[in-house]
């Protein structure tokens, strides 16, 4: 197993003020946001005490990537996940030399080896900082964000003990879901599944018994593959009753948007998504190449949107538009497609009205329109929550609470500027940053990996560029965007005591 390692700084650094940047959460995001900012300040020769904030045991993987199943793939092609935005081969690089010399930019890896790639990565950045950068890794969970003394931020920890930072990087991910669509017989039940990815919670599922999936996103068909077995049925029930659409095994080039796109008022803004995926399906044989080209628009179309508008677009449009935007590898699909077949896997459109148990330990599940589902377990697939604090999380609840957060637009995630968050009167003042999911009211698309790497980078950048002024570093000499070849070697003969910690995990 790889986990961050921890470096100490050379004898006679540790006396010499060095400014402190706390990442809360080492899942990709925090990963990503480690990797840049000890990158960054190797270059900008800017010294640094980082320290990372999670309970996982291992950094990189989150929930997405901790998985061991080899089904589970990832959703967007491997030339699509290189940890820097200007070196998209980095990863394919990264697979060759890990035993998997023959793959494309077009494949689509295990998701186990796309954490071990986060990790590795992350790992080796830390080590070639070693006398820049100095690591703590600290696994616990983050519970509160306050202010202290001297412009600072201070961190509390579920352990009892505090961090006091210059700058705070909230790399936390989706917050959970509410599962406010569930009946409360059905929460109050033992065989429904809440949290489908905690560890360990699907080995009581066993190997029969048909399951109720509730959403027919991405998460469900991940759980279709992992439950499908002969003589089981998996049912996934949705309002919409859609699956993801499938990915090409050949993929054609993006076709960029038409201009202006941005200027328009919703009606006129579908009607010309509407002509340009036309346009494109009648010249390239397919409509992706067109969603694809509007991928990297997304931010400045939903911010070109009242927030009308937006209310508008999430009751019409966002389902459509997610079942076609975030799609299933081709394997996947596949599989799918044969477990339909087979019809050992039902979709239907519908909503979950009322659960009862039943005398054998299962449960029968009522939709709205009158039909019954006889399961032995239910899971709960809809996704992580809108609002940053939906799932109850200290965090977020008190910083919302305190004013140092602001909600979203329509209560979507926190309010930002480039990553810095607002407070609760609109000011930008405290050196407090977020990435991923909690941007989502400002920006819409910002889930993947793609567009999380792009922010992970300039986050880094605005930390760094913070600190030099208050700190003395050696002036601003990074790169606009990512290493491109990827990271400084490592040092051939190490000190001693990076020989002794390098792979520690402090506590």
């Amino acid at each position: 197993m790889s986990v961050v390692p921890v470096v100490p700084p050379p004898p006679g650094e540790a006396a010499r003020p060095r400014p402190t940047v706390a990442v809360v959460g080492a899942g990709a995001a925090g990963a990503l946001v480690a990797l840049h900012l000890c990158e960054s300040a190797v270059r900008r020769r800017i010294p640094l005490d980082l320290v990372l904030v999670d309970p996982a045991p291992e950094a990189g993987r989150g929930t997405a990537y901790a998985t061991e199943d080899p089904e589970l793939r990832l959703n967007v092609p491997v030339g699509g996940m290189s940890c820097y935005p200007d070196d998209p081969d980095h990863f394919r690089r990264w697979l060759c030399l890990h035993g998997e010399s023959t793959v494309t930019a077009r494949d689509f890896a295990s998701r186990y080896r796309y954490g071990s790639y986060l990790a590795g990565t992350l790992g080796r950045a830390v080590i070639a900082a070693h006398g820049t950068v100095s690591v703590r890794r600290l696994r616990t969970r983050a519970t509160g964000c306050a202010d202290a003394a001297d412009g600072r931020l201070e961190i509390g920890l579920a352990d009892g003990t505090t961090v006091t930072a210059h700058s705070v990087v909230l790399a936390t991910g989706p917050a959970a879901g509410g599962g406010d669509w569930a009946p409360a017989e059905l929460v109050a039940s033992d065989r429904f599944v809440p949290h489908p990815w905690t560890p360990g919670v699907l080995d009581a599922l066993g190997t029969s018994g048909d399951v109720l999936l509730v959403g027919t996103g991405l998460t469900a068909v991940d759980l279709a593959l992992v439950l499908d077995r002969p003589g089981r049925t998996v049912y996934a029930v949705s309002r919409g009753g859609l699956l993801p659409q499938s990915h090409t095994v050949a993929p054609s080039p993006s076709v960029p948007p038409p201009p202006g796109l941005a200027a328009l008022p919703l009606p006129l803004l579908r009607r010309e998504v509407a002509r340009h995926v036309a346009a494109t399906r009648r010249t390239h044989g397919d409509w992706r190449p067109a969603l694809d080209g509007l991928r990297p628009e997304i931010g400045r179309l939903w911010q070109g949107l009242t927030d009308d508008e937006r209310a508008e677009f999430l009751g019409r449009d966002a389902s459509l538009w997610n079942v076609h935007r975030h799609r299933m590898a081709p394997a996947a699909a596949e599989i799918v497609a044969r477990a339909r077949a087979a019809d050992r896997l039902r979709v239907h459109a519908g909503r979950i009205a009322s659960a009862a148990p039943r005398e054998d330990g299962g449960l029968v599940v009522s939709l709205a329109d009158g039909r019954e589902l006889r399961v032995a377990w239910v899971v709960d697939c809809t996704g992580p929550g809108l609002a940053a604090d939906a799932g109850g999380d200290p965090l977020w609840s008190g910083l919302l609470t305190d004013g140092l957060a602001a909600a979203g637009p329509l209560g979507i995630g926190v309010s930002t500027v480039r990553g810095r968050l607002l407070d609760g009167q609109g000011g930008r003042e405290r050196p407090l940053f977020t990435l991923g999911a909690p941007r989502r009211g400002e920006l819409w698309e910002t889930t993947a990996i793609p567009e999380i790497r792009v922010q992970a980078l300039e986050i880094a950048q605005s930390v760094l560029a913070g600190l030099t002024g208050a700190h003395g570093g050696h002036g601003d000499t990074d790169r606009p965007t990512g290493s491109g070849s990827g990271l400084p070697p490592v040092p051939s003969r190490a000190p001693s005591s990076l020989i002794s910690d390098a792979f520690s995990i402090s506590q």
